[in-house]
């Protein structure tokens, strides 16, 4: 598995330092720049209508902010500044949006201002080169009659949505904007089962080499999915918070249709949190199982090793006791001599290796 855990380390520490005598609601953008040039789409549609600016601007925005229809401004790459400044002086957002919009280490929550609604979700997506769950911060912003998404980067995890939208599939061009909202963090949510399966799908492989090897290579593989393990479920804990405040919040901006929709979204965090917390215990178990593994191979060793000192000492006695020359040893002028204290010494050695087999020491 990539050695992601001191990237993402590094990169949650950046806030401190970027933000530092600035006045509280100053945008700027923390994190790790994932696409070169920032693009502006548009989906503005009704039941029978639909008109798609892939590539738009912000008069464009302007022009089809008061539209009675549903508008889903999706901006892709937030490192431009400037850019979030002027949408949110265009949809009247408040200063500290702008700021959490800008900090893609902003932890997943939820705030509503009025007139709008704004949270933050990640998005988890496993990539099979590195075998590393890669996280995105998404923020959406929901309005009466439009829905802003902002994310790091233009990927396709919202494809599918952008299709049934662009087909008229299912019920969501004939919803408001609260249903759209729901759909986004659904087709992100979804993204989650597959990130975590995957991370299982390791931690089942890595299982089977701990159990047959004891070196350092699988030490660090565990040491990295305990932290893959870690981050997915600070991702993951926020969530559920988030969605069951959603889903209870009295703010007109949610119908009641939708919230029917984001309390099974909420099962469905539960379902993730419970995955989580079994893979954080089975990791736990598996750290225990390696020491042990490690150790009971030591013992063998030792065990082999006291075995064959403890041969040896008699052995090193009886070599020790002729060893000493002193002239009245009778051994020492007879023709067997050398021959019958082989022969003793090796009958002693045999004997001792029958007592410890019939212990089962051996």
């Amino acid at each position: 598995m990539k050695k992601t855990g001191k990237r993402k380390r590094s990169r949650e520490n950046t806030r401190s330092g970027k933000k530092a005598g600035l006045a509280p609601g100053t945008p700027v953008f923390i994190g790790e720049r994932r696409q070169e040039k920032t693009n502006i789409s548009i989906l503005d549609y009704s039941l029978d209508r639909l008109e798609e600016i892939p590539a738009a601007t912000l008069d464009d925005c302007a022009r089809l902010k008061n539209s009675e229809n549903i508008e889903w401004i999706n901006v892709s790459g937030i490192h431009d500044v400037n850019l979030i400044q002027n949408l949110a002086a265009l949809f009247g957002l408040h200063p500290l949006t702008a700021e959490d919009i800008a900090n893609t280490s902003q932890r997943p929550k939820v705030e509503e201002f009025g007139d709008y609604i704004f949270f933050v979700i990640k998005i988890m997506t496993y990539t099979e080169d590195s075998a590393a769950i890669d996280y995105e911060n998404v923020s959406i912003i929901l309005g009466k009659n439009y829905v802003l998404s902002f994310r790091e980067r233009d990927s396709d995890i919202l494809d599918h949505l952008k299709e049934r939208i662009r087909a008229g599939k299912g019920s969501i061009r004939g919803e408001k904007a609260d249903h759209l909202a729901y759909a986004i963090m659904d087709a992100v949510i979804d993204e989650y089962f597959i990130a975590i399966e995957k991370v299982g799908d390791h931690i089942e492989d890595l299982d089977d080499e701990i159990l047959t090897s004891s070196g350092t290579v699988e030490m660090q593989k565990l040491h990295r999915l305990k932290w893959e393990v870690l981050f997915l479920r600070k991702a993951i804990w926020p969530l559920r918070e988030e969605i069951s405040a959603i889903a209870k919040s009295e703010s007109p901006l949610i119908g009641a249709s939708t919230k029917i929709f984001l309390r099974d979204l909420y099962d469905h965090t539960i379902e993730i949190i419970d995955m989580v917390e079994t893979y954080r215990d089975i990791i736990g178990g598996m750290h225990d199982t390696f020491l042990s593994s490690i150790s009971n191979r030591m013992n063998q060793v030792m065990n082999v090793l006291t075995i064959i000192g403890t041969i040896f000492i008699p052995l090193t006695f009886i070599v020790g006791v002729y060893g000493m020359n002193f002239e009245n040893m009778p051994e020492l002028k007879w023709k067997w001599g050398y021959f019958a204290i082989l022969g003793f010494m090796a009958a002693l050695a045999i004997a001792m290796l029958a007592i410890f087999k019939r212990r089962k020491w051996l």
